[in-house]
């Protein structure tokens, strides 16, 4: 029985059930570098952080923080200007609050 719950562990873990994101402390290791803006209708994508990794979906919005880089789809860097950010998010409160307020940069996170 424990065989069965490991093999079946390790093949949920396989699966890409989305944006599991690694932040890194180093802006030259990240595939995106984001600015976390004070207002909503300055961001890019509003994000709202799941602790449960299933919860994610497809560049959507719901993200999952990994501790592990080689276990994420992306890795980011938060930085403290706003200039040097590629992408500009603003963390929401509730699901279905999350989603693309820019579409034109979606491409980053895939």
């Amino acid at each position: 029985m424990k065989e069965i719950a490991a093999i079946l562990a390790c093949l949920l873990s396989q699966l890409s059930f989305g944006q599991k994101i690694f932040s890194t402390k180093d802006a030259y290791s990240a595939d995106v570098i984001v600015f976390v803006v004070r207002n909503e209708y300055q961001a890019d994508l509003k994000v709202f952080k799941t602790k449960n990794q299933f919860q994610t979906n497809q560049n959507k919005g719901i993200w999952h923080f990994v501790d592990n880089q080689y276990t994420a789809n992306k890795k980011i860097y938060f930085t403290e200007n706003e200039f040097q950010a590629t992408l500009k998010i603003f963390f929401v409160e509730n699901e279905f609050q999350a989603g693309w307020k820019n579409k034109s940069k979606i491409h980053l996170l895939y």
